[in-house]
């Protein structure tokens, strides 16, 4: 009902389920858990202020985050108490946003950019407040494609851990677009190390896209 009269479409911005659907989206980390992962992420992928103004949402963006994050979080503390020997994790999901940094939208102008570092800096660091009041246990930035926008990423989680005090454990996956062994931005998986290796990730691995047989040389 809160959203019945929203003048843009909003078919497809699958993160306002936290907000509409909230029970559908904890029986989807009930099952993940109950198949036994470790690990659930929050269904945040497009919680950024950069994807929500696609639909004209950007003030809630720090409520969309909170509330996706306390479902999973209750979630895995409900599985973990069934499974003491096995206790469960939630990480906050922040997802590469719609706008590159590295590249050009505009084929005919290769030095055009459609948003500046520092916009996607504040953007996820908005995000990842909402994502730790929620009370998740580590940062996951995931299907990295531009790695600018990965370091945009890592700054605003480092300056909200100065904000409040703290550090999480971070965890990143990176994106090959092709057999190449490249990102959509050009770097090679060693390269793509080397760019962000100074943040000292929890672990860094590599999104699905490929496929695992794919994936694995």
């Amino acid at each position: 009902e809160r959203f019945s009269d929203h003048p843009i479409d909003l078919k497809g911005n699958n993160d306002l389920l936290a907000l509409t659907q909230p029970e559908l989206l904890a029986n989807i980390h009930r099952d993940y858990l109950s198949a036994g992962a470790d690990v659930i992420e929050t269904n945040t992928f497009n919680g950024t202020r950069v994807v929500q103004s696609d639909y004209g949402l950007e003030p809630i963006v720090y409520e969309l985050n909170l509330a996706a994050t306390k479902i999973a979080v209750a979630v895995a503390q409900e599985i973990t108490t069934h499974t003491p020997n096995q206790p469960r994790f939630v990480a906050g999901a922040l997802g590469p946003t719609s706008k590159p940094l590295s590249i050009s939208p505009d084929v005919n102008d290769p030095t055009f950019r459609s948003i500046t570092f520092d916009a996607v800096r504040e953007s996820y660091a908005e995000q990842v407040r909402g994502l730790i009041d929620g009370g998740c246990h580590l940062l996951l930035v995931e299907t990295i494609f531009d790695t600018l926008n990965a370091k945009a990423a890592l700054v605003a989680i480092h300056e909200v851990f100065e904000e409040k005090g703290f550090e999480l454990p971070i965890m990143l996956s990176v994106t090959i677009t092709d057999r190449s062994g490249r990102t959509l931005s050009g770097q090679t998986i060693e390269s793509f190390w080397t760019s962000i290796e100074h943040a000292k990730p929890f672990s860094v691995g590599i999104t699905c896209r490929l496929g695992a047989s794919e994936m694995r040389p």
